[in-house]
Order: C-alpha cells, then structure tokens, then sequence
C-alpha cells in the first residue's frame, strides 16, 4: 500500500533528523502526520459506513497536507536535503492525488 510505504520513509526521515540533525521538535510533528495518513486509510477501509469511510478518508488528505507542510518547512530550513525533500513530495502529491480522487468518486456517486 502505498501509504504504509510512505509511512516507512517518514519513519526513517524521522530517525535521520533525530540522529544526525539533531532536529526534535518539527521532526515530530512530522512524524506524527505523516504515519497518520496511513492509519486513516486503514481506519477508512474498515468502516462502518459510507459517512464513516469518507470522513476518515478527509482526515488521511488533510494529515497529506499537513504532511507536506513539515516537508517544505523542514526543506527551507536546511534540515532536510534536496534529494529526500523531492522524494518525499512527489509522494504526497502522488496519495493526495489517490486520495483526493477517491473523494470525488464518492462525492459523485
């Protein structure tokens, strides 16, 4: 699954920041979105209804957002390198775009 993916290189990002960066306060936060965007997916796939599918499904894109706020933020501030910071953007893009298509499908329906 793609998010749980992610969620591996938000984990390893995290420890990265934590080791070399020294960085402990932004790379939590980081850390904490960008895994919960999974988690909600997970929530949304096991629930108990339409309502309750979408709603989880808004949480996971809104955490995607979050997410890559903390990934821009960490990026301009030196923390985080070009590279990781590209890699990791072109992901949330990609499960913003998965995830925000789900939405409107639902939406239309």
């Amino acid at each position: 699954m793609k998010s749980y993916a992610f969620a591996i290189k938000i984990v390893n990002t995290f420890k990265v920041l934590q080791q070399d960066s020294k960085e402990f306060v932004l790379s939590k936060q980081l850390l904490r979105a960008g895994t919960s965007i999974g988690a909600n997916i997970e929530e949304a796939i096991g629930g108990q209804s339409r309502k309750d599918f979408f709603a989880k499904l808004t949480i996971a894109y809104k955490e995607a957002r979050e997410t890559k706020y903390w990934i821009r933020l960490l990026t301009d501030t030196k923390y985080l390198d070009k590279e990781t910071s590209r890699i990791l953007l072109e992901d949330i893009e990609e499960l913003l775009g998965i995830i925000g298509s789900i939405q409107k499908t639902i939406r239309n329906s």
